[in-house]
């Protein structure tokens, strides 16, 4: 009884301590990942990086509430995955929207602090400045000097930050000169010879003698008293040159100067909505955007009329019972559509060739004429719709055969005994039903025709090209090939900034195209509802 009685004496552990450890655990672990991630932020704020920052912002807000709200506790575990699936997800578009909003492209790509030290860098050569021939001289730890000589056969020693200074043989170091003039040894340097010093990009930026009297390596055989061309003035915001006093001012991200002379490289500036605007507005480019708008709308609507009805015909076909050698026959019809599209869009390239294609030689030797494929927009738009013809329909007859078997035959038979017509039975029965299983198939089919770039760009590169436009834009070009022509093979200069605002647009026109036509959808359920 003594031994109950001590223990029950004994003071008890307090269990809730136990699990309030690892909630510490995990609190200080939440902290220090947050302070990396504010400190990380502030990095990718001040370098410009915005895109990215607001992409990690906005997934570290969401982590945190996780990790924090009880009731989100089941997400924890998919949470590393939900991290790079939203980091792959949110930043390409935030980084879209933000560059569709610069001038970001070909000659913009660094920040304006990258410009300005850029162009900062740029020397000239003023009026009382010396010229000198020079040799390099490199110690073990990696410092220089330049043995100097000017014009009248003076010699001087070069160093970073000194006066230049005149020391004969034995002084200062400097050994017994050769014919030419240069010393042999300087103590404690070992000379370059002049190939690998010209090849040395860490010598030409040193600045070797005192502040305000710099001397510089202009070239493998000349340094000189460079002074910066352009300084920088923040009041106006332009590059002043200190040659001829001209001033660069800063047009949309571009130091613009006297007669339309601009310096380089330019940096990206944020123009608002001044691409969108140019998209709208610009009577430079409503000429072929009219057009490749109108060309990309048709060519989406013909595909999917095409397409999907040569696939519904065959179907139908093939739903009849007596049909012969129906088996063999589905089974070649299948062939294009397991051949990869890249194949045959080069091959029915190469069929439709002017010189060396069978379709187009077979044309010439028995008609006497071919059509130009590749020459004459109106035969390339129709070659367009023949290969997107032969790479679909095979698609659209596997679905529509899917689908008309699960048409019951009783809605046939009441409509023979109501004596409804062939066609009549197709119209209310056959196309209401078939479109309800079919119908987001469609709505893909046309968002798919309507971004077909491997089409346009690898049969004829969107073209032939139209006359006189601002920008590389073809007859046969869609909104996707043309943002691609903006984008990346642009003569006039990459555009990425434009690109990105169309390709905005494009967006945003696919999205309104789907919701009505799912809203049709929906109305085609309703007609199936009532046949």
């Amino acid at each position: 009884m003594a031994s109950f009685k001590t223990q029950d004496a004994l003071p008890k552990r307090d269990s809730s301590i136990i699990p309030l450890l690892p909630k510490l655990a995990r609190f200080a672990l939440i902290i220090a990942v947050d302070a990396a991630i504010i400190w990380f932020l502030s990095r990718l704020f001040f370098l410009g990086y915005y895109p990215l920052a607001a992409a990690i912002l906005i997934i570290a807000i969401f982590a945190n509430f996780v990790m924090l709200r009880q009731q989100a506790y089941p997400i924890r575990w998919m949470l590393i995955g939900l991290i790079l699936m939203s980091l792959f997800t949110i930043y390409p578009i935030f980084f879209t929207v933000w560059v569709s909003t610069t001038n970001y492209g070909e000659g913009h790509l660094i920040t304006k602090e990258q410009a300005i030290d850029r162009i900062s860098d740029m020397k000239y050569l003023p009026e009382e400045g010396k010229a000198y021939g020079w040799t390099a001289f490199k110690s073990p730890e990696g410092e220089y000097v330049l043995w100097l000589k000017d014009a009248d056969g003076n010699f001087y020693l070069a160093k970073p930050e000194e006066e230049l200074t005149q020391p004969q043989p034995g002084e200062m170091g400097v050994g017994e000169l050769d014919d030419k003039g240069i010393p042999k040894t300087i103590e404690g340097y070992q000379r370059i010879n002049a190939i690998m010093a010209a090849a040395d990009k860490n010598l030409t930026s040193i600045l070797f003698g005192e502040e305000g009297r710099t001397i510089q390596v202009r070239s493998p055989s000349e340094a000189a008293e460079l002074l910066p061309l352009y300084v920088y003035d923040p009041e106006l915001d332009a590059m002043i040159d200190q040659e001829t006093g001209e001033t660069y001012r800063n047009i949309r991200g571009t130091f613009s100067g006297p007669n339309g002379k601009q310096l380089r490289p330019g940096f990206v500036e944020t123009v608002k909505t001044a691409n969108f605007k140019e998209f709208f507005v610009s009577p430079a480019l409503r000429g072929p955007l009219t057009s490749i708008v109108g060309w990309n709308f048709s060519f989406a609507i013909l595909s999917l009329l095409f397409n999907f009805g040569l696939g519904l015909l065959i179907a139908i076909m093939f739903n009849e019972p007596r049909f012969p050698f129906k088996k063999l026959i589905r089974t070649l019809l299948i062939i294009p559509y397991t051949v990869p599209a890249l194949l045959t869009i080069l091959i029915w390239r190469g069929m439709l060739n002017p010189e060396l294609g069978v379709i187009s030689r077979a044309l010439e030797s028995t008609f006497g004429w071919a059509p130009p494929w590749f020459t004459d927009q109106w035969w390339a738009k129709i070659a367009i719709l023949l290969i997107n013809l032969w790479l679909s329909y095979p698609y659209f007859m596997l679905v529509s055969s899917g689908a008309l078997q699960s048409i019951s035959e009783d809605y046939y038979a009441a409509a023979k005994v109501d004596g409804a017509s062939i066609w009549q039975q197709f119209w209310h029965i056959t196309l209401p039903l078939l479109l309800v299983a079919v119908g987001p198939l469609l709505i893909a089919s046309f968002v798919f025709n309507f971004n077909n770039f491997n089409l346009i760009y690898i049969f004829n590169a969107g073209g032939p090209p139209m006359a006189g436009t601002p920008t590389p834009a073809g007859h046969t070009d869609i909104l996707i090939s043309y943002v691609y022509n903006l984008a990346f093979s642009g003569s006039s200069g990459i555009n990425y900034g434009f690109a990105a605002a169309i390709t905005i647009i494009i967006f945003f026109i696919v999205g309104a195209i789907t919701l009505l036509q799912f809203r049709y959808t929906r109305m085609w359920e309703e007609v199936s509802e009532n046949v």
